[in-house]
């Protein structure tokens, strides 16, 4: 009978990114993670449209092309972040709810890599009203399918 090491499974790392404090433990979390492991690290940026501003049409342009400035400096701010500290990683913008978005990455990841390990990365919120009303981190945790970890 043999006890050898099971043989390493791919891992995907979502991580939930928007250049918070927050955010920014999870994704050097994440890099901890990976170290010694073979996989990637997919930061996922979501870009949440409150629902006022779905009334005009030039609110819903307008905040476009912010998103699409946030976009940008949160990826160089990504890269910067993880530099020659991993090998594989990439960013991708989600429009919505930030939770239910971060689950779809996950599963649309773990659909394209069937055999992967994939787990969801976020930071902790220390503001008090989210411990109130809940906050990004308590909804994954209540609804994820995958495996989840906050980064206090």
């Amino acid at each position: 009978m043999s006890t050898g090491i099971p043989p390493a499974t791919d891992l995907r790392l979502v991580v939930g990114f928007d250049g918070s404090p927050p955010s920014t433990r999870a994704l050097d979390a994440a890099v901890n993670l990976l170290q010694g492991r073979t996989g990637r690290i997919e930061v996922v940026y979501v870009a949440h449209m409150p629902s006022m501003a779905a009334l005009s049409p030039g609110a819903v342009s307008e905040l476009e092309n912010d998103f699409d400035d946030v976009e940008a400096e949160l990826r160089t701010m990504a890269g910067a972040q993880l530099g020659d500290r991993v090998d594989g990683w990439g960013f991708e913008r989600r429009q919505g709810l930030i939770a239910e978005e971060l689950l779809a990455a996950a599963k649309d990841f773990g659909a394209a890599h069937p055999d992967a390990t994939v787990v969801v990365v976020v930071g902790s919120s220390s503001l008090v009203a989210h411990r109130v009303v809940g906050s990004v981190a308590v909804s994954l945790a209540r609804h994820s399918p995958v495996p989840l970890i906050v980064v206090p």
